[in-house]
This record gives structure tokens, C-alpha cells and sequence, in this order.
């Protein structure tokens, strides 16, 4: 973030309080703009203090800008005791709520509900573009992979069955590579799933011309039409 803003200036929010989500205030291109980051998955504390970081920027009408790198929210018993559903669905109804304009980079990893909580497509940013290394799905290959490959067991295990080594190995790979296959930055970007790629040093240029449209079209607005559509 600090490659990206004016001067290396920035104004972090609560960065002691859920750390592997990064809430910034700061200027590109002397506009205000606020960004959303993480640095690992995202926890209970991390979601309730981007909720909160989203209300304000609401507040002082600051565009938002998304940069997703997250394997998404956080699962387990002590986390989901720790209210993560509750937190999660906090931080998505903030994303999905939110008035000013948002703005989405896919700079990394983006899997799983972690998706929609950085305003994925699905959430309908104003723009969304990709770094070639971005990687967006429900889940990671290999993460897929040892999901099937302990639902085979345990179906196995049920009917008495034992299932050889060499089976589970080539299914591992099989779904490895068709995970892969259709979660790299060029597959999703062809199926329209963002706006482009960009190079990541082009970065800054693209989110200061993106945020001076944003600005130039909340100035300008728009008149519905009056007259019928007479065919030619």
C-alpha cells in the first residue's frame, strides 16, 4: 500500500486489532481513498474491524478501494465459537451495503467466501482488475483434493472397502489440475470475471484514473429517458 499512495503517507486504522486484515486512509493522486487488505486469512476481529472501517468510510463519503489476497474467513471450532458466521456476515451486509464507490484489486489469493467479503464480482465494484499471479476459486487445488480424497476413504471405510494408494493419487492430481486450471488470473479474466489484467507496476497509474472516473461520474447525472423508442 505504501508503493501505492502519495508520499508513503498513510493513516493505518486499529493495527493491533485483527492484524491479517489492513484497514489505510490515504491519497492517490491527492484524492482521498481508503483500502481494505489482508495478510492472511480473515478472523472474527478482522472482519468486525473492516465492518466498522467500512461504516466510516461511508461516513466521510471515501471510496474504498478492495486489495484481495486471502484464502478466506478463518474455520475451526474455536473460531466459529468465537462468532465467526456472526462477524463474517457483519463485514459481507457492510461490503454489500456500503454507498461509496468500491474498487477491487485481485492482487493474490481469492478463495472461498473471502471473495464476497472483498467485494468480489459477485458484489458489483465499480471496477475490478487483476494482477497476472492472481488465483481466485472456491478453494485451492490441493485443498480440494484432500476433501475428495477423505470423502473416499470414509465411503470406503463405510462399505468394508479398501482403496489403493495409486486410485487416490491419480484423483488428487486430476482435481489438482482441473482446480488450477480454471483458477489462474487469465482463465477467470476470460470468462469476464474482472474488468482486465494489469501490470502490477501500473498499479498506482490505474487506481488514480479509476478513482478520478468515480469522482467525475458522481458529477455527472443521469436523465431518464422521455420518449418512446421509435424503430427505424
Amino acid at each position: 500500500i505504501a508503493r501505492l499512495v502519495d508520499g508513503s503517507d498513510l493513516l493505518e486504522f486499529k493495527s493491533r486489532y485483527g492484524s491479517q486484515t489492513v484497514c489505510v486512509q490515504a491519497n492517490i493522486h491527492g484524492m482521498a481513498c481508503a483500502f481494505i487488505g489482508n495478510n492472511g486469512p480473515i478472523d472474527p476481529d478482522g472482519a468486525t474491524k473492516a465492518t466498522h472501517f467500512i461504516q466510516l468510510c461511508c461516513q466521510s463519503n471515501t471510496p474504498l478501494i478492495f486489495l484481495q489476497n486471502t484464502t478466506g474467513y478463518m474455520v475451526g471450532t474455536a473460531y466459529e465459537q468465537g462468532g465467526m458466521i456472526k462477524h463474517g456476515s457483519k463485514m459481507i451486509q457492510a461490503v454489500s451495503n456500503a454507498t461509496v464507490p468500491r474498487l477491487t484489486l485481485m492482487i493474490g489469493a481469492s478463495f472461498g467466501a473471502g471473495n464476497y467479503g472483498m467485494c468480489g464480482r459477485a458484489y458489483n465494484p465499480r471496477f475490478l482488475f487483476s494482477w497476472p499471479n492472481a488465483v481466485t476459486g472456491v478453494m485451492g487445488g490441493e485443498q480440494a483434493a484432500m476433501t475428495m480424497r477423505l470423502v473416499m476413504e470414509g465411503s470406503a471405510a463405510r462399505r468394508g472397502q479398501t482403496i489403493e494408494p495409486a486410485v487416490l493419487a491419480a484423483q488428487e492430481q486430476q482435481i489438482i489440475d482441473h482446480f488450477n486450471g480454471q483458477s489462474d488470473a487469465f482463465f477467470t479474466s476470460g470468462w469476464l470475471l474482472d474488468d482486465g489484467l494489469i501490470d502490477p507496476r501500473d498499479s498506482r497509474k490505474v487506481l488514480a484514473f479509476l478513482l478520478a472516473t468515480v469522482r467525475e461520474g458522481e458529477k455527472r447525472p443521469l436523465f431518464p429517458n422521455t420518449f418512446g423508442v421509435a424503430r427505424m
